[in-house]
């Protein structure tokens, strides 16, 4: 993934000491952006509905980039990763989607439901997050998105729309555990990431007749 073996092995002493304490939004950075391949934005916070950004017509407040924000890549160094996310203290921990990962997400209560039945099936599943919010976020293969509206029609679903079934592509960004969302709590793992999964995301169309098929018995 492009980290050296020095950086690993200070990572590796970085989540060492987070087994003994709860891990900080610049230890998940580190992890982030160095185990699994990531890259990371800074990005705001909100406090009683009140986003930091400023703006009162702010459309997604406590849940967005700050603005003008650095992209701290996939495989920087960690000298460089902990040196850029000191400059913006209580940021929230911002992934963009659509490099190297898609998602796939659905109400909680579904995802878990279908969590466990992929399991079980023995089907291959990459990380998935829950929100405070009660969406559960399944990450896949790039590409995801703009192909869910004919994979689902493919599969027979006549009116994807009628699903709570969505596809987070290109040009979004959700916010990954530790960090707080919006105000309402922190985001938490229902599958944590590993080294296969989050650099090579399972496809779409693995998981899809399953959370569909989930999503809408949940719906009816």
């Amino acid at each position: 993934m492009g980290f050296t073996i020095g950086i690993s092995r200070g990572i590796r002493d970085i989540r060492s000491g987070s087994r003994r304490r709860r891990s900080s939004d610049g230890t998940a950075v580190a992890e982030y952006t160095g185990l699994w391949g990531w890259d990371v934005v800074p990005g705001v916070r909100a406090a009683a509905g009140t986003c930091s950004c400023g703006r009162a017509d702010c459309e997604a407040p406590g849940a967005h980039p700050l603005d003008l924000a650095p992209v701290i890549r996939a495989g920087a160094p960690l000298d460089e990763v902990t040196g850029i996310w000191s400059e913006f203290p209580g940021a929230s921990v911002m992934l963009p989607v659509g490099r190297a990962f898609d998602v796939l997400e659905v109400a909680e209560p579904a995802g878990r439901h279908a969590l466990a039945r992929l399991e079980r099936m023995g089907l291959p599943v990459g990380p998935v997050a829950a929100t405070p919010d009660g969406r559960a976020q399944f990450f896949v293969a790039p590409g995801a998105a703009a192909g869910l509206p004919e994979l689902l029609y493919r599969m027979g679903w006549d009116d994807p729309g009628a699903l709570d079934l969505r596809g987070l592509g290109p040009g979004t960004h959700i916010t990954a555990p530790p960090s707080d969302r919006g105000g309402l709590g922190p985001v938490r793992w229902l599958r944590f990431p590993a080294l296969d999964s989050a650099s090579r995301p399972p496809e779409a169309r693995l998981l899809l007749g399953t959370l569909a098929y989930v999503a809408h018995r949940s719906g009816a």
